[in-house]
């Protein structure tokens, strides 16, 4: 949808004539006449009107809403003092007015970030149609203008914030949840299920909004007035720069992979430091992946990750204190030692650096739903490996803090992620069904689900492109726009009304050559009836879009795919649904065999002479293959529409989101797999059954050998040859399957040749017997006995 388009779809009727007039600025850029100064000057007046005039109500309209949200507040504490009264307790309708005000702030919350970000967006595209057609750069001189009115710097965290207590106050009737946020981890029965999505910036507030009607903002100080800083999150990642052998144990999810970070809150003067190990647990071995820490004073890390401040020490005083119990005490000294050893021995360095700002939402003192939501997520460089001191021998780079957007740092030392990421974390009872607001939630417009997406991962291989080699699935469709049709039937709306047209279609730059299809109509009532078009198409199209949604959902639950104890995870749903004609993985990464090529030719001498000859036959062996394959007759799928191929596949999908990526020059993707012990067992125990059918077709062949005759002797050896190539191709696959199971490839681990070609090869034994039999007339002795 281009701007003009969604600006006029998108904006509150009640505020039609604060927005800017994108239309009017479109019209004085189409003057007949040449641009001069005079020009160019008459065209800033007329955007510093427009900017004046957007600053100004969004101003207004943000100092009504704290109003707003004071006088709520007052009422709010008006009702709930009545409860310890033992009379006059308040009715139901006082709380359903209270529940339908605050409902009616958070719509002008919504509303307000929408109309900041549409008038920012009409404004940068506004300058960028007058630089390209005028030839006047306005961009650099305007953008100035912009910092002394930023009505777009606006940060709504401290609205939901205060808008989420009150809510939590009405909606629990003047009770809320009270207790410790990290309650109720420690519970046995629960199945707990983490997954991960990214958030397009359009969403963020909105998705805020919609989550504080649920669950409320879990703040840790309630007493302190909310600060931005107080969100703020940093952590410091180290690795051995030489292998990378703990990102690439976190990128495989092998076994025991540990990922060791130092993680503070807060700004740069936070005294306190958490170093934390999180260790991955595979599915099969019953745990669950761990992540342990403990705290330390700031000014005692450089000693202690040199090894001069040893965990007897770091204990010492809480030793004496006695505030906690030796047990906890004893444990958190063993992890010191054990981090300490792996940072002195594998030689680990500080080398990505995270940060984001954190809203989580959570009942406190309940875990069984924990939602997270992190914006301005942004990883920085902080290695010397290009010989630029940044940490230097200090465990941290100290030139920047929690400013983000960190705009002293040069574009090779920083990668300012484009998404937020929400996290949804859930324990449910064994058979029991997350709550259905989360089932909207995560099947909704808002949110794109990225399954084990990791801020480490992503920030070491993005900062490093010359030293990782091994990217993850998700890097190569980051230019994927995430943004999906909006779906009016979940997201904000306003008490007693429906909301106004919003849609979320990609914004393109408007053309010149449509100028005119987008100049508004003169007449009201025809402009009048256009929106009533517009509204009405609208609202068809998304109630065909969430009857698809639901169709969908009754596939996805319908055939034990849905929750539970045994369900399947995302990934596991993806690979179970149908693939195309052609049996490709999603991701193509540069081949294996051409890597080790590479690096045998380096080496030089027998090895690479004979890796060249071995990638020769294997280019001759595919030629032959593919050519067998198109002259070959092949069966032909039969069309059952729409419910085939993408069966399973949602309907709101837009082009371009399922595709084929391949991995960069000299890079190759890792597609996550699970493996398991009951993988290698099935392995082990195919590979027992082609050795015990050859063994049977062998003794077949020994047998026959005893009847002496020609017959007998032509089809021991056809029974012997065919016992023998299905021996050597039995094994042969089975070393492959278990080289690409230990490699952890995503590769076709189905065999679609070899039972086909072993029933071809016993039919022609057999065949050959019987021609052998009928050759030398044997069936005309038997006649004649």
């Amino acid at each position: 949808m281009r701007f003009g388009q969604q600006l006029k779809s998108s904006l509150v009727k009640d505020w039609i004539y604060y927005y800017i007039d994108y239309e009017g600025l479109k019209e004085a850029l189409r003057t007949h006449r040449a641009w001069d100064e005079k020009e160019e000057q008459k065209f800033v007046e007329q955007l510093e009107r427009e900017l004046d005039k957007v600053y100004t109500f969004q101003r207004v309209k943000s100092d009504e809403i704290v109003r707003r949200i004071s006088a709520s507040g007052n009422e709010v504490a008006h009702v709930v003092a009545k409860t310890d009264g033992e009379a006059d307790n308040p009715t139901e309708e006082e709380f359903e007015l209270l529940e339908e005000d605050l409902s009616d702030i958070i719509a002008d919350v919504y509303d307000l970030a929408k109309f900041t970000q549409l008038n920012y967006t009409g404004f940068q595209k506004i300058i960028k149609k007058h630089d390209k057609s005028t030839g006047w750069m306005l961009k650099p001189v305007f953008a100035a203008r912009l910092r002394r009115k930023p009505f777009f710097q606006d940060n709504y965290d401290s609205f939901v914030v205060r808008l989420s207590q009150l809510y939590d106050t009405v909606r629990t009737r003047g009770n809320p949840v009270k207790g410790d946020s990290a309650a109720g981890g420690k519970q046995q029965n629960f199945v707990r299920q983490t997954t991960k999505y990214w958030v397009h910036p359009d969403n963020i507030t909105e998705l805020k909004l919609i989550i504080l009607k649920h669950l409320p903002v879990l703040v840790f100080n309630a007493s302190k007035e909310f600060s931005i800083d107080d969100s703020a999150i940093t952590s410091i990642y180290y690795d051995n720069t030489k292998t990378w052998e703990l990102y690439m144990g976190r990128l495989k999810k092998t076994e025991g992979a540990e990922a060791i970070r130092l993680r503070w809150y807060g700004g740069m003067n936070s005294e306190t430091i958490f170093v934390e190990r999180k260790t991955h647990r595979e599915d099969w071995t019953g745990e669950e992946s761990v992540k342990a820490r403990f705290k330390l004073k700031e000014k005692n890390i450089n000693a202690y990750l040199r090894g001069e401040l040893t965990p007897e020490k770091i204990f010492e005083k809480e030793r004496k204190d006695k505030k906690r119990s030796e047990k906890d005490i004893a444990a958190d000294e063993q992890l010191a030692r054990e981090i300490q050893y792996r940072v002195l021995t594998r030689e680990l360095q500080p080398v990505t650096r995270s940060f984001y700002h954190r809203t989580a939402f959570q009942l406190p003192g309940d875990a069984r739903v924990r939602i997270s939501l992190d914006t301005e997520l942004t990883m920085t460089r902080e290695d010397n490996l290009d010989g630029r001191k940044r940490a230097g021998d200090n465990w941290r780079r100290m030139d920047i803090g929690v400013d983000w957007p960190f705009p002293q740092l040069p574009p090779s030392d920083i990668e300012r992620f484009p998404y937020a990421v929400l996290e949804v974390k859930l324990q449910t009872q064994a058979g029991q069904e997350p709550p259905e607001w989360i089932r909207e939630l995560t099947a909704s417009h808002f949110v794109e689900a990225v399954p084990k997406f990791s801020k480490y991962i992503h920030g070491t291989a993005t900062l490093n492109p010359n030293r990782i080699k091994l990217i993850p699935y998700w890097a190569p469709q980051m230019d994927v726009d995430i943004r999906k049709p909006r779906n009016q039937a979940f997201g904000i709306q306003r008490p007693g009304a429906s909301n106004d047209i919003s849609t979320n279609g990609n914004l393109e730059d408007d053309s010149d050559d449509d100028d005119a299809a987008l100049l508004p109509p003169a007449d009201g009532a025809q402009d009048d009836e256009t929106l009533r078009r517009l509204r009405e198409a609208r609202d068809t199209m998304e109630q065909h879009d969430l009857e698809q949604r639901r169709d969908y959902g009754t596939l996805s639950n319908g055939n034990g795919n849905g929750e539970g104890p045994n369900a399947l995870d995302i990934e596991e749903r993806i690979a179970a649904q149908p693939t195309a004609a052609e049996d490709y993985p999603i991701y193509d990464s540069d081949s294996e065999d051409e890597d080790d090529l590479e690096d045998a030719r380096h080496v030089g001498g027998w090895r690479y002479r004979a890796k060249l000859v071995q990638h020769h036959v294997k280019q001759v062996g595919n030629a032959v293959a593919n050519f067998a394959t198109a002259v070959l007759p092949t069966p032909t799928p039969t069309n059952v529409g729409a419910g085939g191929a993408n069966l399973g596949v949602p309907s709101w999908k837009q082009p371009g989101e399922v595709k084929k990526f391949r991995a960069p020059k000299g890079k190759r993707i890792h597609v996550p797999v699970r493996v398991e012990p009951k993988v290698q067992l099935a392995t082990e125990r195919t590979f027992l059954s082609w050795l015990e059918f050859s063994i049977l077709l062998g003794s077949i062949a020994a047998t026959l050998l005893n009847f002496g005759d020609s017959l007998a002797l032509a089809a021991a050896w056809a029974f012997t040859i065919l016992a023998t190539v299905s021996l050597f191709y039995s094994a042969a696959l089975f070393l492959w399957r278990v080289r690409m199971i230990r490699l952890r490839r995503a590769v076709t681990y189905h065999d679609r040749w070899g039972p086909s070609l072993l029933c071809l090869g016993l039919f022609v034994a057999v065949a050959v017997s019987f021609g052998v039999r009928l050759g030398e007339g044997g069936w005309k002795t038997g006649l004649k006995g």
